[in-house]
């Protein structure tokens, strides 16, 4: 009797898959990924607060302010460093800024983008920092997408990111919930369109400070410039504590990096190198570009050359990493001079006759440019892992794997005088 009772049941079950089968195709079990939110308001709510040094996650960029130093730890915020003595430099406070990525600093307001908005601090009391304006959603799209691209949240490993019920534009990305379910291979196929689409200088003027040659922020005079993925977001700063929002400009895709020389803002993309007329700051007016294949690529400018460092390989493409030197000696007309192989360039700096190239676990590289195109190779600090510099006027910083390292410039050399773990 038992024996026809669980014939019964397996004969049930079989027809039921059968069933399944005919009415909407094969089924597979899949692993969906929902995304955990949010709103905007608590998330600005627990934005910005000042506590004690903590060890940094990832670093990132680097600023500098007076005797202070400024490491992005990404997405987190940034570490605050007291570099009055560059033989011993002491760890002061974390600013926890959620969403960040980069900042700019001029006459102790410092401003910070959170995710899509742009935060302005009052730092003139690095242990008591407060907030005096908040500009919501002025930087890039302000929509979901990069919200969730922007936060310290690994996309995970998924064949369907599932995105229903979400607000996509009130909602903040805080986490992700992976589940495997059961579902037919058609719907599949149109839902998994998602898997992957989303895992993809000095300014002479001593009341602002200084970045490396990844910064997206760049402050000129009464002006701020930002740039996203693909424009160059204006504000006029003249009154420091409430930034005026002025007309972005569409300056292409892919757009990483900016640098300023003079009336020219340079901006580096994985497409190539675009060149600004800020002559009238509050509209930027194209001036010519240079083109190179895809790679990641920051740049910096001195006297009739522009030097760019290209990152080929994983997302930044397929490009060949290298050093381009490029001639802009008309500037209408930038012109390629001489490429020189690299491993893995990120940052890159220049001081008087040298120039500093970060390339990536190959190490810190010096070389000599006073014969530019032509360039020397001076001293090589391997074993090290490089991320960007900064060329100060009395002393080299430069970051790496969570190490700040120091350097004292000699007459054809560096020689390094300080580290500190930012772990």
């Amino acid at each position: 009797m038992k024996r026809n009772v669980f014939l019964t049941l397996f004969v049930a079950a079989i027809a039921l898959l059968s069933c399944e089968d005919d009415e909407n195709g094969p089924f597979e079990d899949y692993l969906v990924a929902r995304p955990l939110t949010i709103s905007k308001t608590e998330f600005r709510e627990n934005s910005v607060t000042v506590v004690d040094p903590l060890p940094i996650n990832e670093s990132g960029k680097m600023y500098a302010y007076k005797d202070y130093i400024f490491v992005n730890d990404k997405y987190k915020g940034v570490h605050v460093i007291d570099n009055s003595n560059p033989e011993n430099p002491q760890k002061v406070s974390f600013i926890k800024i959620a969403g960040n990525v980069d900042i700019s600093i001029k006459d102790d307001y410092l401003y910070a983008d959170s995710l899509t908005d742009l935060v302005v601090l009052d730092i003139s009391d690095v242990n008591n920092v407060t907030i005096v304006d908040w500009l919501e959603g002025v930087l890039g799209d302000g929509g979901f997408w990069l919200a969730a691209e922007f936060q310290n949240i690994a996309w995970p490993q998924a064949d369907i990111y599932d995105y229903d019920g979400i607000d996509f534009d009130e909602d903040v990305i805080v986490g992700w919930e992976v589940k495997t379910e059961r579902r037919p291979v058609q719907d599949v196929r149109t839902d998994i369109f998602f898997d992957g689409a989303l895992t993809n200088e000095s300014s002479g003027d001593n009341t602002t400070g200084q970045g490396g040659s990844l910064a997206r922020f760049k402050i000129v005079d009464e002006y701020l410039y930002v740039v996203d993925s693909h424009n160059l977001n204006v504000f006029n700063i003249a009154d420091l504590e409430s930034p005026e929002v002025l007309d972005d400009v569409f300056v292409g895709f892919d757009i990483e990096t900016i640098f300023n020389r003079g009336e020219h803002l340079f901006l580096g993309s994985m497409r190539g190198m675009y060149i600004y007329d800020i002559s009238s700051p509050a509209t930027p007016t194209p001036v010519s570009e240079f083109e190179h294949g895809t790679a990641c690529d920051p740049v910096v400018v001195d006297g009739d050359y522009a030097y760019v460092t290209l990152r080929g390989g994983n997302f930044c493409g397929a490009t060949e990493s290298g050093l381009y030197i490029v001639d802009i000696s008309t500037i209408e007309k930038p012109e390629l001079e001489v490429i020189y192989p690299m491993d893995e360039p990120y940052g890159l700096g220049i001081k008087d006759d040298k120039l500093f190239i970060c390339d990536g676990s190959s190490g810190l590289k010096v070389y000599d440019k006073s014969q530019a195109p032509n360039i020397e190779q001076l001293n090589h600090f391997e074993d090290i892992v490089t991320f960007d510099v900064i060329p100060l006027e009395e002393q080299l910083l430069m970051v790496g794997d969570g190490i700040l390292y120091q350097y004292e410039y000699l007459d054809s050399d560096i020689r390094l005088i300080s580290t500190l773990s930012l772990n």
